[in-house]
């Protein structure tokens, strides 16, 4: 075999149409050795002789797309010093573009003993492990165009690749469960018709199920386990693993963007699959253990702001490059169009505490490629100080935790609510405004993946997660959920047209607040777990989606969710660009203020008002004539006018129609009623008139500008 010696950069395995370069980067390596490996299980070795600045590279003639590779790494196994180099270990490369087959667990795959865990272990892992699979570069994108939808046009649809499809009784059952799913005309269908514009995939970087969990006859089905930061999962691939997931991945994503719908990915950048001291050794570990993780002061521990045993150590330059160069590759090679960071606080801590300005926000801010893309923070981690709603930098947009949490305390009743909810459905000026960001910032949402489904958020309020295995010990034990009266699943007829009625509301309410509204997958058809808050080990029909009848009760909620979608999109009130001034707006000749909040009565609120601990109710006008910020080419942007009303409250309530904003209405949402969005001819209110709401429901008003 001839081997040449190549070229230090790009890192991974790169194919140029004759063969194949590869580079890794390891400072702890005496040695390393590039094995080819061949389907009869036998290997070739080739030592990877030159280094540059630390890249061991070749150069190997005639090595293909499809060719399984992996790395053995020689050099010091010394834990008390952070170092776990160990030549038996089979490794993955990290920039591996695309991974062949899944690992079986055994003592073959760990770098120590089980019954002596300071002890070496030189067993084999090669037949044990995944393998890194050399990719062929080349895709006709056709005239492939990133939508680039602006935030104030935006509706995320948070999604798992295989529990979105995986019950989709349109759909071939060889197509379930993978990428080429997400083309298929039903599920785009779906998607357009609800009114989504980006689709944001759970993850779908190469990760691994947990030798736990495995023994327990158990998935890691949601995929924050990753090992492969370029790498597509292999599970989701229907046509096979030896690089035809990322095919298939870009085929997904074409099809997606021809119908209008952007790609953001759910990406797990603060740890790796490894776990702690007594994790396997895959890739990582065993190639630069301490200059990929964060380690304690004894070496042979790793710090953990995860919960996950091990954090990637955010202030090596070449974790970083990594990153960047991983976000930089699925943002050219895979089209996609944005990226929401998991734990991103843990990105922040370049040194202990959570920094904002630490380097990783630093490379993202002048990157010409990544920060272009949509950037969304989940903005907390699970060590000290990790809790970082409204403190990313400028240029990111933010799971708004705070939203989620104060709309279902509304909902439920909770006292003293009523004050922070209407920061949260007027944009969250109290966490955005200070620094520079707009209403935008805030990724909105009642639901995501983690936690109860919106069907079983007004049906729980406790966890059942026993299927879980931990003894119900595992999951959000404080979930701000109420169950209507009744635990679980129900045949009394008021008790579900309430639990309707309240998703209705969050529904509602989600969509008309200021911000950027994200629906958690299923919800528009009220998905329910059973009272399972923390599925990540659950794949299976209890996870997966499943797709109503006709005339059952989720085909209902899905019109309804179609039709307030609908609203929203028509309306640029409630798609503001700048938070409101509270005021009247300079140039638009409306003695009106672009805001005005009421009690019940039609009086103005009061500071009274507000502070009141049993409020549960208001009213607020939204001036559609008094938008302050402009149109794409400077244009004035006018709309009708709106008043939201909101009985919160456990029993019916008079509203009164505010007599100096608007002499007739039109009623356009009714939570009440089982269709919510009326049909015909809407229901004429006058300015004085009195309506009645039942308990816990919402009215929309609509006066033509």
């Amino acid at each position: 075999m001839q081997v040449w010696p190549g070229e230090a950069y790009p890192l991974g395995a790169t194919y140029d149409g004759a063969g194949t370069n590869f580079a890794v980067f390891t400072e702890a390596a005496d040695r390393v050795e590039l094995c080819l490996l061949h389907d009869d299980g036998s290997e070739t070795a080739v030592e990877l002789r030159e280094s540059d600045a630390f890249v061991r590279h070749a150069y190997v003639p005639g090595v293909m797309p499809g060719q399984r590779y992996g790395f053995r790494v020689h050099g010091p196994y010394a834990p008390e010093r952070g170092l776990r180099c160990n030549s038996a270990k089979l490794l993955l490369d990290p920039y591996a573009k695309a991974i062949s087959g899944s690992v079986r667990w055994g003592e073959e795959v760990y770098g120590y003993h089980f019954d002596a865990p300071d002890e070496r272990n030189d067993l084999d892992s090669a037949p044990h492990t995944m393998t890194s699979v050399v990719v062929n570069p080349y895709f006709d994108w056709g005239d492939d165009r990133p939508p680039r939808t602006g935030y104030h046009h935006t509706v995320i649809y948070e999604a798992h690749v295989k529990g979105l499809t995986m019950r989709h009784p349109g759909l071939p059952e060889e197509l379930r469960g993978t990428y080429a799913a997400l083309a298929h005309p039903a599920i785009i269908e779906h998607l357009t018709k609800l009114g989504v514009t980006a689709l944001e995939l759970m993850p779908v970087h190469q990760f691994v199920s947990d030798h736990r969990l495995v023994d327990m006859g158990l998935n890691n089905y949601w995929g924050y386990n990753t090992i492969g930061f370029f790498a597509p999962h292999n599970a989701y691939a229907s046509w096979g693993d030896r690089g035809q997931q990322v095919l298939e991945f870009k085929s997904a994503v074409r099809a997606l963007h021809e119908a209008g719908i952007e790609v953001i990915l759910d990406v797990v950048y603060n740890h790796t699959a490894e776990g702690n001291h007594l994790g396997p050794t895959l890739s990582f570990r065993g190639i630069d253990n301490p200059q990929y993780y964060r380690l304690s002061d004894d070496p042979r521990y790793y710090m953990d702001t995860t919960g996950t045993g091990n954090s990637l150590l955010m202030r090596s330059p070449h974790v970083l490059q990594l990153i960047m160069d991983s976000l930089r590759y699925w943002v050219t090679e895979m089209h996609v169009d944005g990226f929401r960071f998991d734990l991103a606080a843990t990105l922040a801590r370049q040194f202990h505490e959570v920094d904002r300005l630490s380097s990783f926000f630093d490379l993202v801010q002048q990157d010409p490629v990544v920060s272009q893309v949509k950037l969304i923070a989940e903005p907390w981690d699970v060590g000290e100080g990790g809790y970082q709603v409204g403190n990313f930098p400028p240029l990111w947009t933010e799971w708004n935790g705070k939203y989620r949490d104060t709309v279902r305390d509304l909902w439920r009743g909770e006292p003293r609510a009523l004050a922070e909810f209407a920061s949260r459905l007027t944009g969250s000026s109290d966490l955005y405004q200070d620094d520079g960001r707009r209403p935008l910032a805030s990724i909105n949402f009642v639901t995501c993946h983690d936690g109860f489904t919106l069907h079983d958020l007004v049906s729980y309020n406790q966890k059942h997660n026993r299927a879980n295995g931990e003894d119900n010990r595992d999951g959000e034990s404080h979930n701000r959920s109420w169950n209507c009266g009744v635990e679980g699943e129900t045949d009394d007829p008021d008790v579900l047209e309430l639990r309707a009625r309240q998703m209705r509301n969050f529904v509602a309410t989600l969509m008309l607040s200021q911000g950027v509204p994200m629906i958690s997958h299923g919800d528009e058809v009220a998905r329910t777990q059973h009272g399972n808050n923390n599925a990540y080990c659950q794949d299976s029909e209890l996870a997966w989606v499943r797709w109503p009848d006709a005339d059952e009760t989720g085909s209902e909620l899905l019109a309804f969710m179609r039709a307030i979608v609908k609203l929203r999109r028509d309306h640029p009130v409630f798609r503001r660009r700048r938070f409101f001034h509270g005021r009247p707006v300079e140039g638009t000749h409306d003695e009106l203020s672009d805001i005005a909040w009421f009690t019940p009565e039609g009086k103005e609120m009061t500071q009274r008002d507000w502070d009141s601990a049993q409020a549960s109710a208001l009213s607020v006008f939204l001036n559609g004539n008094a938008i302050s910020e402009p149109g794409a080419r400077g244009e004035r942007i006018a709309d009708d006018s709106f008043l939201l009303m909101f009985n919160a409250s456990p029993e019916s309530l008079d509203f009164v129609v505010p007599v100096n904003h608007g002499r007739q209405w039109e009623v356009v949402v009714d939570t009440a009623r089982t269709d919510g969005v009326p049909t015909g001819t809407a229901a004429k209110v006058q300015a004085g008139d009195r309506l009645t709401l039942v308990d816990r429901c919402m009215t929309v008003l609509q006066r033509p500008v």
